[in-house]
């Protein structure tokens, strides 16, 4: 799905690492929630409350998922899940556009 229809959308960044990871929280009518993010290069670790599916628009990446000693390799039309209340780190090789939906 390249466009969203009938949302709202929070005013607010949400901006985090001194602005090189940027995102718009996007809610939808059934009560679901996703952001919109950029990412600048960088290495960045990120923890969840709910389970997040991460998809990658446009990117490239590394990824260390929990319970996970070896980084992965993600490209734009990619996506990894994170479970909920956990830790991950990505390490950003470009700039990365990013969807990410959490899932209740």
């Amino acid at each position: 799905m390249s466009e969203f229809t009938n949302v709202s959308v929070v005013k607010k960044a949400n901006v985090y690492f001194g602005g090189n990871v940027s995102s718009r929280t996007i809610r939808f009518a059934d009560g679901s929630v996703k952001t919109l993010g950029f990412m600048l290069p960088g290495e960045y670790t990120f923890n969840t409350a709910d389970k997040e599916l991460m998809e990658i628009i446009d990117g490239d990446l590394d990824v260390l998922l929990p319970g996970s000693d070896e980084w992965q390799s993600i490209k734009g039309g990619e996506s990894f899940d994170v479970p909920a209340n956990a830790k991950f780190t990505v390490r950003i090789k470009t700039p990365t556009d990013y969807c990410c939906s959490f899932i209740k």
